[in-house]
């Protein structure tokens, strides 16, 4: 029963008069958990079930991590991700595992670094490997990743050029503070140098990766949090709770605004990851009269008294 290959964000209309609405923009997901199947009989259930949740949410998003092998289910909050597991278990009768919940951390530079030097030379005796590129790195606010070659002269031979691109690009996928992925990098190749017979395009690849991690070294790194937009809504006499627990999590308190029946309704910016939790807590706290909602609303540089302890738990080094 219903269409099989329609989508949100479809529009749908009579044949006879054909008209096409404006799609919907989504926000990137901001938590992400690992999902197993809890036995092996939902081991296949559990990837057709996914694949279905995923084409009508589009703000649900499932992929495999290459280094562990997992399922990593990713959505817009805590609660988001609990009412798919609850789904997949009442609709499709599969019973998952999942993992303790993670922030989507992002990763960028905020300063500029020039001529910097990536070099990749090996040599094992026939044929070897040599390129060497030089670039500038620099911001590129809401852009996303960019790239371009101002190469002068032929130093790098032009069917290596867009190697150099792919090895930067490359390194987007993990940062140098805590190996996040990165955003909003403008790379710009300048210079570099070629071997009539060893140069390759893994050889610039891999040194266009080489040249951009040393760039975003000295780009002055930082880590970015996903801040959420959260409206909570108390009784009066739970306002005082509400504006010093919100000051508790790093949070920016907003608009508040009185409403019938005795009700106060308060707008705040909270990190994402002081969130955890949060619905016993105001359950709690309210005894269970005060609610809240929570949309995405940007990322923002994580405190620097933060970053060493973000380093430490995941092993990273600069």
């Amino acid at each position: 029963i219903g269409m099989k290959t329609a989508t949100t964000g479809d529009t749908l209309c009579d044949p006879d008069k054909p008209v096409l609405l404006e799609s919907i923009s989504f926000a990137p997901p901001v938590v992400h958990v690992a999902i197993e199947p809890a036995s092996r009989p939902d081991q296949e259930k559990l990837a057709v079930a996914l694949a279905y949740l995923v084409r009508e949410d589009p703000s649900l998003q499932m992929r495999t991590d290459e280094e562990t092998g997992q399922t990593v289910l990713s959505g817009m909050g805590e609660l988001h991700l609990e009412v798919t597991v609850e789904r997949l278990k009442r609709e499709y009768k599969v019973n998952a595992n999942t993992g303790r919940p993670q922030v989507a951390y992002r990763e960028t530079i905020t300063s500029s670094a020039e001529k910097i030097e990536g070099k990749f030379v090996k040599q094992t005796g026939g044929s070897g490997q040599y390129g060497v590129v030089y670039i500038n790195i620099e911001p590129n606010p809401g852009k996303g990743f960019e790239f371009e070659s101002k190469v002068k002269g032929g130093n790098v031979p032009t069917e290596y050029i867009p190697a150099v691109g792919k090895g930067c690009e490359l390194g987007m996928s993990a940062g140098v503070v805590a190996g996040y992925p990165m955003e909003d990098v403008k790379v710009t190749l300048t210079d570099g140098k070629s071997h009539d017979t060893d140069s390759s395009e893994i050889a610039f690849q891999m040194a266009g990766n080489i040249a951009f991690k040393e760039a975003c070294r000295r780009a002055k790194p930082v880590i970015l949090e996903p801040i959420m937009l959260v409206e909570v809504i108390v009784p009066e006499d739970g306002l005082g709770w509400v504006m010093g627990d919100i000051a508790r999590r790093r949070g920016l308190v907003g608009e508040r605004e009185s409403r019938p029946g005795g009700i106060v309704s308060v707008e705040s910016e909270v990190p994402l990851s002081e969130m955890f939790g949060y619905a016993n807590d105001i359950r709690s706290a309210t005894q269970g009269r005060g609610g809240y909602s929570m949309e995405f609303h940007s990322y923002r540089v994580l405190p620097a008294g933060l970053v060493e302890a973000m380093r430490e738990g995941t092993g990273a080094t600069a």
